[in-house]
């Protein structure tokens, strides 16, 4: 089965659309926002690699080693920020150095991509009855943004028989926080959409909170989606516990030397569009923002539960080539 993406703008507006694309419309659809989500991108990127390898028509290896380095680093370039992309891509790409055949290097290409989307996809399942396993009947949770690991916990502690409740926050400037509250309520959790900025006064209605990741750190740290890290300070402040859902393929061997993330800055019209403030108002929009592990309960993946402080275990373990 050839692996496919979810238009995301469209599923905002109640449509969904799969499709299989190539590795510039993906690396485009990436940076214009219609796909987002550390998972989604991840996903999209490896089924770029798959429909790659499934129409190329050269035969010559030189050519096609060439041609798989640009189209690597032509998906890389898209998010840099989330390393869940860098691994999808990578893991698709693995092995192929050691084929000789041009024929050999597509059907690996296609068969990593391939396992890579399942693995993903089973990652979540195991993340969500895991989570769920910690959520108890009446919880009141606070989430962020759009993680699709966090509404599978989410979803799957309600079909579980418990009461709980939800508070969204907004995630200004691209409202991720509505698909989120649309897929909880579709699913029928009572759930509560709020603007960012409320998110300290409403946490004392709250006992857990539960976000998604984009990159987990050799150091521990969570870099997620902005305004992730004040949810994790409120949180620590009151008491309250504080789980990141994060896929092992979101932990990043590139920090394993110290290397630092880099923050994604996005356009400031996303912010304010042309001639809505005066000229000389200087406007930054980061992506995302960093949450010490100090803050962070526990990070829940597929392998379990995984402590900040065993980050760089788990990535060595993870990412040690044989």
């Amino acid at each position: 089965m050839r692996p496919a993406w979810i238009d995301v703008v469209e599923l905002l507006y109640h449509t969904t659309r799969c499709a299989s694309m190539d590795v510039e419309e993906t690396a485009k659809a990436i940076k214009d926002m219609r796909i987002r989500g550390a998972g989604r991108i991840a996903r999209a990127c490896a089924s770029a690699l798959y429909e790659f390898a499934d129409t190329y028509k050269g035969d010559d290896r030189e050519t096609l080693m060439h041609d798989i380095e640009d189209a690597k680093e032509t998906l890389i370039a898209s998010r840099p920020t989330a390393v869940s992309l860098y691994n999808g891509v990578m893991a698709s790409l693995k092995g192929i150095d050691k084929e000789t055949d041009v024929d050999a290097i597509l059907s690996t290409i296609k068969g990593r991509a391939e396992e890579f989307v399942d693995n993903s996809y089973e990652a979540v399942n195991s993340i969500a009855e895991l989570g769920s396993s910690i959520i108890r009947d009446g919880d009141v949770i606070m989430t962020h943004c759009n993680s699709s690991a966090v509404i599978s916990t989410l979803k799957r502690a309600h079909e579980q028989g418990k009461n709980i409740k939800v508070f969204a926050t907004e995630t200004r400037p691209w409202r991720q926080g509505l698909i989120t509250s649309r897929e909880l309520a579709d699913a029928g959790i009572d759930v509560t959409l709020i603007v960012d900025s409320a998110a300290c006064l409403m946490m004392d209605n709250v006992n857990k909170v539960f976000v998604g990741a984009d990159t987990v750190t050799a150091q521990g740290t969570l870099v997620n989606k902005v305004g992730t890290s004040q949810l994790a300070l409120v949180a620590h402040e009151k008491g309250i516990p504080f789980y990141a859902c994060a896929e092992t393929y979101k932990f990043s061997p590139l920090t394993l030397n110290g290397d630092d993330v880099r923050i994604e800055v996005r356009d400031i019209r996303e912010i304010a569009k042309e001639g809505e403030v005066p000229d000389t108002v200087k406007i930054y929009n980061p992506v995302f923002d960093r949450t010490l592990g100090r803050y962070i309960t526990y990070y829940i993946t597929e392998l379990g539960m995984i402590s900040p402080s065993s980050a760089r275990e788990t990535i060595v373990e993870l990412f040690n080539e044989d």
